[in-house]
């Protein structure tokens, strides 16, 4: 069953049942373990300091982030093993925050270019630590990323500009379907990129310690093999693009957002108080709509402004009326989540916490 929410919110609001979340961090933290892999999450998903402090303690490795702020953010709350994986591009002011950062914790950043390791290199130059990099390929997605074969340049560079090369990375966003097979496919890409990558570096003589890849459409269809490390994000939330296309159930979504009916126009069309400044303006060819709504799995929300969410149900399906609470599963859930100030958290139709989002708006 997806959440029920408390009587008296404010809205809108993001609501995060904790016991579904932490039964969605529990579940990818013993199945990755179970076929040994190393579960390295991506924190962009949720940018909050006491989930990351769950998945740590449900056995994660270290956490990925998106960019070099999220990196900071997550470090002044106390992760010390954190990977950028993304091919930081950096000018003046961003090498000395990645200089700084990488004096505190055991640091990793993801290159694709010869002059990006180049940067990378004479940034860090007379670290107190040693930086760890990864090589980003593209294994089907094709966003950024090297060719297999050109793996080897950039691992070179790296290693010249005196970075300790540990191994390659991709992101798999070719996984997105509504079928099996879909995932399935982008999964062995992963695979075959990523050890072909890998053999690149090997033959130079660099040794290659992390195979990465990974993401929540892909990873419950990963052999155990050349791939050791895994990086999904959205599991620990779900959301309606998920439940689309079949990596989760309705009883797997743990965030909602919460939305007050603040017009009834006709008996077939009603108005939410939540719009694209709280839940995004994600679409894709999965998702009817800009959200799922569980009390009207068969209504969809037709026009979205930035304040104002419509929403349209079949003939015969009774609507909501005027004041009531209605929960909307977001599209794409790390949109929102970088919008709110906060999460409140649930059990049992009770809020018991309110969690800040520790690294919101950390885009730089």
């Amino acid at each position: 069953m997806a959440i029920t929410l408390p009587d008296g919110l404010t809205t809108p609001a993001l609501v995060v049942d904790s016991d579904v979340l932490d039964r969605n961090i529990s579940r990818m933290a013993e199945a990755s373990r179970a076929q040994g892999f190393a579960l390295r999450p991506h924190a962009k998903s949720h940018k909050c300091a006491q989930i990351a402090d769950r998945q740590l303690r449900s056995g994660a490795s270290g956490l990925s982030v998106a960019t070099l702020s999220e990196a900071e953010a997550f470090a002044r709350a106390g992760v010390d093993d954190l990977f950028i994986a993304y091919p930081v591009w950096l000018d003046t002011g961003k090498s000395r925050r990645l200089r700084r950062l990488a004096d505190d914790v055991a640091l990793r950043v993801g290159v694709e270019s010869v002059e990006g390791a180049r940067r990378l290199g004479n940034a860090v130059r007379g670290s107190a630590r040693t930086i760890e990099v990864l090589v980003e390929v593209d294994s089907g997605s094709h966003r950024t990323g090297v060719q297999p074969d050109a793996a080897g340049e950039v691992g070179k560079a790296a290693a010249d500009a005196g970075l300790d090369v540990v191994g390659v990375f991709t992101f798999p966003g070719h996984g997105y379907g509504h079928d099996v097979q879909a995932r399935e496919r982008a999964a062995r890409d992963e695979e075959r990129t990523l050890g072909q990558a890998a053999q690149t570096l090997r033959d130079l003589g660099l040794h290659v310690r992390v195979i990465s890849g990974g993401s929540t459409p892909t990873v419950g269809q990963w052999q155990p093999g050349a791939v050791n490390e895994l990086r999904p994000g959205v599991y620990v939330f779900n959301d309606a693009t998920q439940l689309a296309i079949g990596t989760c159930g309705v009883g797997d979504l743990a965030l909602v957002a919460a939305a007050t009916v603040i017009s009834v126009p006709a008996p077939d069309r009603f108005v939410l108080d939540v719009g694209s400044k709280v839940l995004g303006s994600d679409r894709s060819s999965w998702v009817t709509g800009h959200g799922y709504l569980p009390q009207f799995p068969q209504g969809a929300i037709t026009g979205l402004w930035e304040h104002h969410a419509v929403v349209r149900l079949p003939e015969g399906v009774r609507g909501p009326r005027l004041g009531s609470l209605v929960a909307v599963v977001p599209n794409h859930i790390c949109t929102p989540v970088n919008l709110a100030d906060e999460l409140l958290v649930v059990r049992d139709r009770e809020v018991i916490d309110r969690w800040q989002v520790t690294a919101r708006g950390a885009n730089t």
